[in-house]
């Protein structure tokens, strides 16, 4: 069953389809993600994408459970981890992968950033070599409640960043916002750096599939496609994207001028 958007909009280059709740729009956005991997695979193999994680994904790897998808040709890979994080730490993102996409799906590979690695900047050199050579054909992108994409917050963001995977300060609304989604019992506990795919490195994405549910999202959308294209709000340059389009539900998309 083909789940329709309550409202289209156009932002820019970027298509934005808003979806009644978070459940519609996560079944959705993974409907259209086995298109476009089924479309890939047509050309080339493996595919490669690039993951997010966090609360706002839930629903959209529930959704992917119910697609068709050889996940033996997919090759995946993800946006950032923490510093200094280690594999089985509650809130590392390579736990968070590995339980809801690596052992469930099975991909034929997964490259997983090491934010323990002993040497930080080498374990930067190393994944931004593995993009380099492995492009990423679909991203699934999030916008933080600060308008980041991947940890690239405010303070930190370069859209003419010249490097592909770097070390990055999270900015305190980021932190907050991790530990108001309960990964980290009080911003004391939360590490202050990260290694992150930069700017540029998730607009090299072939074609991007950005999901962002719920109501403590509505301002950064806001910002995100009412507001300048700006580093203020790191996400507003999606709308420069040739091929994105942005999956929201009526509660992260209530702030919008378009619908008021």
């Amino acid at each position: 069953m083909t789940i329709r958007p309550w409202k289209q909009l156009k932002y820019g280059e970027l298509e934005v389809k808003v979806f009644e709740n978070d459940v519609d729009l996560g079944r959705a956005a993974a409907a259209a993600a086995a298109q476009a991997i089924a479309a890939t695979l047509s050309n080339k193999s493996p595919v490669n994408l690039v993951f997010s994680t966090g609360a706002s994904q839930f629903e959209f790897v529930a959704g992917l459970k119910e697609q068709s998808i050889d996940w033996s040709k997919i090759a995946a890979f993800h946006l950032d981890e923490y510093e200094n994080i280690a594999a089985d730490h509650p809130a590392s993102f390579r736990l968070w992968l590995k339980t809801r996409i690596e052992d469930p799906f099975e991909p034929g590979a997964f490259y997983y950033i090491e934010g323990d690695a002993p040497d930080a900047e080498a374990e930067c050199r190393r994944y931004a070599q593995l993009i380099k050579e492995n492009p990423i054909d679909l991203g699934f992108i999030g916008i933080g409640e600060n308008g980041h994409v991947a940890f690239n917050d405010p303070p930190v963001a370069d859209f003419d960043d010249p490097l592909m995977v770097k070390i990055v300060e999270l900015d305190e609304a980021c932190r907050r916002q991790q530990v108001g989604e309960g990964w980290f019992p009080s911003i004391d506990d939360m590490p202050q750096r990260a290694l992150t795919l930069t700017v540029p490195a998730v607009m090299a994405c072939h074609q991007i599939i950005s999901v962002v549910p719920d109501a403590r999202k509505a301002e950064a959308v806001k910002k995100a496609l009412e507001g300048p294209i700006s580093t203020d709000c790191p996400a507003s340059i999606l709308r420069t994207h040739p091929r994105a389009t942005l999956y929201l539900d009526r509660d992260s998309a209530s702030k919008l001028e378009a619908l008021a």
